[in-house]
């Protein structure tokens, strides 16, 4: 391995490979395939298009995977950034096909990843301020009801086909599709004052009120009656979704022990800093303590959001230089208000010009009133820097990497590990020395370590501790050990779980992704004497997105 792990010094230009025109070639044809995909990673001349969820389209998608596999083994390995990108993505490509293979990626239906919400969240990302830009918009909103065709007709697909869905996830599903169509169209003021187009929104707004009102029909009286009422996948279909997301193969029985473990010292970590905060209080009750102060309470979403951006902007200029080289071409986080109201919070990455910023999203429930900031100071952290805006948007800058490295090689153990990383880092760094910030951030490692646990022992049939009265996991002991883990909101609580049953092997790769980025430095630092802290990030970013098992290999090789 070279001393700088993108392969290349930084004074000298880097001439494109047939890998990385392998890669590039990838990611058009991903672009194409997939319009929602483009629109999501920034990949211009495709937002007035949406995509075909239909089986033979979702086989033309798993065709390409397999051509570009295919073309990697055989191309010729110029430099260390050739190698890295054939590394991740053939195995990303690999485990993508198991699960196309298998059926999973047809008719899927969930409450956070599925055709439905990737539809409806779309419209959040394509900008109104130009008189063009509204017209696209429309021409997408145009093509919604076909594009909804082709989800039913992955449905009918899946019911004949399989695999199994839970009836759980089509019942809240279809809850989705009856107020997708108003989501979309929070969206739409300045286009409902355009002349030219407020005739034809109000026709097309029309088409897609009634084909989400089909696709509610389809989901409960076609797909619900047959649905399953387990939750759990089971094993042999879990081992094949946890190491694409997690992007890494790891054993699931030592995973949830490990999982068990790390709550255990969570918990015990929280209750000794709720002493300090309230002598001789429990962690419940100290909780329930900060919630009072109203140093932490702020009453306003948007003087929320003015909050989230604020810490955000400061936290950029407090690292930059320090622990981290923050590229003065990143454009600034910007932290907005998302239309739907699920309470998640989450990160969509700037386009590959820049021109659409790094955003963090609050979706906001409508019964929630009241932000306590002792619980999402750490969340700015994880979603914006040194989190997903600072690691994503490294990549997109990066002069180094071809396009699929920077926009499209984003496995969730790596992201997600190194957001919740982030999290713990920034404690580290003195960011979290108020008492409630840092029980706030606790909260946070302690929800992902239970969730490991919660995934893991439903999906693959575990038996349940002995605080839960023992027997097989289910969804009524997952949220109990949920509601007595963790202080989120009840209501967001409930959405958290219903999005760990639906989707399988996702929710666990942010907690094993930071035991894995904290066992790579731990050992990078050991085997690279030389190397500070900050040289460890430098060059562990400078690889954009890889594998996890890339990443270890790469950064602890001599």
């Amino acid at each position: 391995m070279s001393g700088d792990p993108s392969g290349v010094a930084a004074s000298a230009p880097r001439s494109p490979t047939v890998v990385d025109r392998i890669a590039e070639r990838y990611l058009a044809d991903q672009a194409a395939l997939d319009p929602l995909f483009a629109t999501e990673v920034g990949v211009p001349g495709h937002d007035h298009l949406l995509t075909d969820f239909s089986p033979a389209a979702s086989a033309a998608r798993t065709a390409e995977a397999r051509a570009t596999v295919h073309a990697l083994a055989e191309a010729h390995i110029v430099d260390d950034v050739d190698r890295v990108t054939v590394a991740t993505m053939s195995a990303s490509l690999h485990r993508e096909i198991a699960l196309a293979e298998s059926g999973e990626r047809v008719g899927d239906c969930n409450v956070i990843a599925s055709p439905l919400q990737a539809v409806r969240d779309i419209f959040d990302l394509m900008p109104t301020d130009s008189a063009p830009e509204r017209a696209v918009f429309v021409e997408r909103l145009r093509a919604l009801p076909e594009c909804v065709d082709t989800i039913i007709d992955g449905l009918r697909h899946r019911v004949a086909h399989g695999p199994p869905i839970a009836r759980r996830q089509v019942e809240l599903v279809a809850a989705q599709a009856g107020g997708a169509a108003e989501a979309i169209a929070t969206n739409t003021e300045p286009i409902a004052n355009d002349p030219a187009l407020s005739g034809p929104l109000e026709v097309a707004l029309g088409d897609v009120r009634v084909a989400f009102g089909a696709l509610a029909a389809v989901l409960r009286a076609e797909v619900a009656p047959v649905a399953v009422t387990r939750d759990g996948i089971g094993r042999e279909r879990y081992l094949r979704h946890l190491p694409a997301y997690l992007g890494a193969d790891v054993d699931p029985d030592e995973a949830y022990a490990w999982a068990l473990d790390r709550l255990a010292a969570i918990v015990a970590e929280q209750a000794t800093l709720a002493d300090e905060l309230l002598p001789g209080a429990t962690v419940p009750e100290a909780m329930a303590h900060l919630d009072t102060l109203p140093r932490y309470a702020i009453h306003d979403r948007h003087e929320f959001v003015a909050w989230m951006q604020e810490l955000s902007d400061r936290a950029v200029e407090g690292l930059a230089g320090t622990h981290f080289d923050i590229p003065s071409r990143l454009t600034r986080l910007e932290c907005r208000l998302a239309p739907s109201s699920t309470g998640i919070i989450y990160y969509t990455q700037p386009s590959a010009d820049l021109s659409r910023p790094g955003r963090m999203w609050w979706s906001v429930p409508p019964e929630q009133d009241v932000f306590h900031t002792w619980q999402e100071t750490t969340t700015v952290f994880h979603e914006g820097v040194p989190g997903h805006h600072l690691q994503i948007g490294a990549a997109i800058v990066s002069d180094d990497l071809n396009a699929w490295r920077k926009l499209a090689s984003f496995t969730s153990g790596h992201g997600e590990g190194w957001a919740l990383y982030a999290e713990r880092l920034m404690a580290d760094l003195g960011w979290l020395d108020d008492p409630g910030d840092r029980m706030g951030m606790l909260d946070s490692q302690r929800l992902r370590a239970a969730r490991v646990a919660v995934d893991i022992g439903v999906h693959c049939g575990l038996r349940s501790p002995a605080a839960l009265g023992g027997g097989t996991w289910d969804a009524e002991k997952a949220w109990q050990f949920l509601t007595s883990s963790v202080a989120m909101d009840r209501a967001v609580l409930r959405f958290e779980l219903n999005r760990y049953l639906g989707w399988p092997g996702q929710a666990p790769s942010y907690a094993l992704g930071q035991r894995v980025w904290e066992e790579t430095r731990t050992a990078a630092l050991a085997t690279h004497r030389d190397w500070t802290l900050k040289d460890f990030h430098t060059r562990a970013l400078a690889l954009g997105g890889v594998s996890l098992d890339v990443l270890a290999d790469e950064l602890t090789a001599q």
